[in-house]
């Protein structure tokens, strides 16, 4: 077993900044460097749960707020671990969204607040890094494929953001703001600057608990 963990590095964001692409190039970035770097995406469709929440996002069923929120949960409850195993091996996860999007997604919905969105999220493993790719909802509206999915209107785009906003005032998650309006190779160095960044603190410092 290594004896130095990977770091958990988290890319959020709006729907279509960019964060898939971002998130294979740094992948691609840290395994040439020679840091062993793997991808994972919530939600994770291959999983029973997964194809649950995939049917909903593509509009081809109807679930409860409530149960639709606690699904997002436990697919990333189910993947923990897996994803303790691979961090103590000493691979990198560069992680497609994770509970903060949970969070702001559903507390941008009418009657959910912040604190309940974020309980069944609590003790999951807390990423050594966020990244926020900042874009401006309505410049998201203008990209590729945007509104194929449920939740890709730009009035809700707009308040997941500023659901984002509060969450990062959050002092106890290392969050760091990328200008996702950039071209492709700027947000890519800037991300992976930011992520060399946290390695020797991760090597050196145990898995946290997310909020708590």
């Amino acid at each position: 077993m290594a004896s130095k963990r990977g770091a958990l590095i988290v890319l959020e964001g709006v729907d279509r900044a960019g964060k898939t692409t971002q998130c294979n190039k740094l992948v691609q970035a840290l395994i040439e460097r020679g840091r062993p770097a793997e991808l994972m995406r919530f939600p994770d469709r291959s999983t029973t749960i997964g194809q649950l929440i995939s049917a909903y996002l593509e509009k081809k069923s109807d679930l409860e707020d409530h149960t639709v929120h606690l699904l997002f949960s436990a697919n990333r409850w189910e993947l923990v671990p897996v994803m303790k195993k691979k961090l103590e091996q000493g691979i990198t996860l560069v992680v497609d969204r994770y509970a903060f999007s949970g969070v702001a997604f559903t507390s941008a919905k009418p009657g959910f607040s912040l604190d309940w969105c974020m309980k069944p999220d609590e003790g999951l493993p807390k990423p050594d890094l966020v990244m926020f790719l900042q874009l401006n909802p309505a410049e998201a509206a203008l990209r590729g494929q945007f509104g194929t999915e449920r939740y890709e209107t730009s009035a809700f785009q707009k308040a997941v953001h500023e659901r984002f906003q509060q969450l990062m005032k959050d002092s106890s998650v290392n969050w760091k703001v990328i200008d996702a309006s950039q071209n492709i190779e700027g947000v890519h160095n800037d991300i992976t600057t930011h992520s060399l960044n946290v390695f020797n603190e991760a090597q050196n410092t145990p898995l946290g608990e997310l909020w708590r």
